[in-house]
């Protein structure tokens, strides 16, 4: 595989969106534009029950921010528009009236794990460690920080966006309930990822719909603070910090 995509597949009312890039699943504007709108239009498919989650290749699932997007990023404007990619998709996710079951088979940094936090049931492996790293960047986890934060609380956000450099183990994310469930092997995941989303089709769809809601509640302003956030991240990625810390990656 040397082409990124977003692709959708629906079979037995479960649909299952995976992403793709090269650069270890990074994610360029394109891809997380592809994302959000995909997730959207799943999410208003009638035919679709549950939708799975899910990246290509092996070992990770989403190394977060396109490098090689963030050192080409000039101005503010640019800069506030490649991080509303990443609010853009965690909006879907939230607004998305149908549960979504992630399929994290891998190692898991900065923007993955935001997408990782708005699942709304997220499965492992034991290869699936998580690492912020947007401050050691000179960012922050500006974007991404309320869905991790909805998710691992304050305590476990604080913990792993402070320690920038260090990967946290998938059983530290499974503590802190952002995993449900961690397996040995892909093949294991798959087989309970699938039979799980098979269970939730039996369930009332308008039940799902009104359960949504309620896990959501109190994100209603979303749409406006993670692109303020997205703001606060476009000006700090054109620091003299940022853009020095960035010049390792070219």
């Amino acid at each position: 595989m040397t082409q990124a995509y977003v692709t959708s597949k629906i079979e037995k009312q479960i649909a299952t969106i995976e992403f793709f890039h090269p650069a270890h699943n990074s994610l360029p504007s394109d891809i997380l534009a592809k994302l959000a709108d995909t997730i959207t239009e799943t999410g208003q498919n009638d035919d679709v029950l549950v939708i799975i989650l899910k990246s290509g290749g092996d070992r990770t699932f989403c190394a977060g921010a396109s490098f090689k997007e963030l050192i080409s990023i000039q101005n503010e404007t640019e800069g506030e528009a490649f991080f509303s990619g990443f609010a853009n998709v965690i909006n879907a996710m939230r607004k998305c009236p149908k549960f979504i079951i992630g399929r994290v088979q891998g190692k898991t940094v900065g923007g993955g794990v935001g997408l990782a936090s708005s699942m709304d049931y997220c499965m492992a492996t034991k290869y699936a460690s998580i690492k912020l790293s947007e401050l050691n960047l000179g960012i922050g986890p500006f974007v991404v920080g309320p869905a991790v934060q909805r998710k691992i609380g304050v305590s476990g956000m604080s913990q792993i966006a402070i320690d920038a450099n260090t990967f946290y183990s998938p059983n530290w994310a499974l503590q802190k309930g952002l995993f449900t469930k961690v397996f040995e092997t892909t093949e294991e995941l798959d087989e309970a990822v699938n039979k799980f989303a098979q269970n939730l089709c039996a369930y009332n769809p308008e039940a799902v719909k009104h359960m949504k809601q309620m896990f959501w509640r109190g994100t209603e302003d979303w749409d406006q603070l993670l692109i303020e956030r997205a703001k606060i991240s476009g000006k700090l990625v054109l620091s003299s910090f940022t853009k020095e810390k960035l010049k390792r990656f070219k």
